[in-house]
């Protein structure tokens, strides 16, 4: 992705905040996906997936380190939305197992 110079804070900022928005987005389609997800499986050990959540993992400190970001902080910021989104998918699986 290609960033622009700008020529004051207030446009760097309203730069910053529109990525924010797209960040934000995105983070609410992956949700969805993780919720639809729950469908697919079939126990709560299935939905923590310890070796599917390590591939993203390094999916991801790969990409952080070809775009020039601290893979560690990549890493941190999974491990939190992953983490959330899990609990989310345990809840939607339990739901729809007791319909």
């Amino acid at each position: 992705m290609k960033t622009q110079d700008c020529n004051s804070l207030e446009e760097l900022r309203h730069n910053i905040d529109g990525l924010d928005d797209q960040i934000v987005e995105l983070i609410a389609a992956r949700n969805a996906y993780v919720k639809q997800a729950a469908r697919f499986k079939h126990s709560i050990d299935e939905i923590k997936g310890k070796e599917r959540m390590e591939a993203v993992m390094d999916r991801v400190r790969t990409k952080a380190m070809e775009f020039g970001v601290s893979p560690n902080l990549l890493t941190k910021l999974y491990t939190i939305m992953i983490d959330e989104m899990v609990e989310s998918e345990i809840s939607e699986f339990r739901n729809a197992k007791s319909l």
